[in-house]
């Protein structure tokens, strides 16, 4: 979840970084630091964190460190912005609207010369050397995070982000070898994981975040998604977060509890590739229903874990440090005694 809180430079804050990623790592897996893009056209807002110098690194590497000394798994996502790229975060005055030049923006890129929403700036067409930059530029973050303690990296390929955007027909109209047909839709994404699989050690998991399906009509949707797992398979990724929409605004969406868990599940069957599920995932019991019907591998909670970081602990205090336990024990009842689901 970016918390766009990056100083000058695009590097930790670590008053801020380093206690956040810390609370927030008690008794948990895997622990995935916020979309950091890899080159100052992939940022979102001057705010989010970047990891293309060493600098960046080194910050970075004080986070893992301060995850990895929790006994979770420290992981990183790698982003670029794309045609969402330049605009202000989205909890300031205002916040959420495209930066003009004037105000510190610059020149978004996409697929195509079409803007992400009404009012947004219209991106520029990447060029096939600029696409190869692109590759080149995942590949040197990925390797970045593997030296600063990352024990997995994750590429955020959905939400209308670049890696997106070139899968969707609806932000994607070329006609040259990285538009048209599904193949040339999703070279993009496959060049890349495969570059970063390079890029890594081979015992480091790779991830990668898709939106199953755009929810508009003549986007990109759950079929083709699950013809795209195992295709990423062969490319050397592990494992699929599965999410959905955000190509676009407005989009119509689902709600309910769990509701994006399907889309994890007919991935998982269907493309035979592990994935995650997420969305709406609100306590333990829920998420452990799901990996015991067979809808996923792995659950994936944002939202729920900002407002509630010990939400895992309470419910394994064995995981928890040491200090915490006899409260954690103890808090939620009455009497004393451990609420059964919180």
């Amino acid at each position: 979840m970016s918390t766009y809180r990056a100083l000058p430079g695009h590097l930790i804050d670590p008053a801020w970084h380093l206690p956040h990623y810390t609370t927030h790592s008690t008794a948990l897996g895997l622990v995935i630091v916020e979309a950091t893009a890899v080159s100052p056209d992939a940022l979102a807002t001057p705010h989010d964190l970047g990891l293309w110098n060493v600098e960046q690194e080194q910050g970075l590497a004080r986070v893992a460190e301060a995850i990895n000394g929790q006994g979770a798994t420290a992981a990183l996502q790698l982003s670029h912005a794309g045609r969402k790229a330049s605009r202000t975060r989205p909890w300031g005055p205002g916040g959420d609207q495209p930066l003009a030049d004037a105000d510190g923006g610059w020149q978004p890129l996409g697929p195509s010369v079409i803007a992400f929403a009404d009012g947004y700036r219209t991106p520029r067409q990447m060029s096939t050397e600029q696409l190869r930059d692109v590759v080149d530029q995942f590949a040197a973050a990925a390797a970045r995070a593997a030296r600063a303690g990352f024990r997995a990296v994750e590429l955020h390929a959905g939400h209308g982000r670049l890696l997106h955007s070139f899968l969707s027909p609806l932000a994607n109209q070329r006609t040259d070898a990285y538009g048209g047909d599904f193949d040339n839709r999703v070279r993009l994404l496959r060049r890349t994981a495969r570059a970063v699989r390079r890029a890594l050690p081979a015992d480091l998991p790779l991830l990668v975040r898709i939106s199953a399906t755009d929810h508009l009509p003549g986007g990109w949707g759950l079929k083709e998604a699950v013809r795209l797992a195992p295709l990423l398979a062969a490319d050397g990724v592990d494992l699929l977060d599965c999410t959905s929409g955000g190509i676009t605004r407005p989009e119509p969406r689902p709600a309910g509890p769990a509701w994006q868990a399907a889309y994890a599940r007919t991935i998982r069957r269907r493309g035979g590739m592990p994935t995650a599920a997420v969305g709406k995932i609100t306590n333990l019991g829920q998420g452990a229903a799901l990996i015991r019907e067979g809808a996923c591998d792995l659950v994936l909670m944002g939202r729920q874990l900002l407002a509630d970081p010990m939400l895992a602990a309470r419910h394994a205090p064995d995981l928890a440090p040491a200090s915490y336990r006899r409260a954690l024990t103890t808090v939620g009842t009455a009497d004393g005694h451990l609420a059964p689901e919180l």
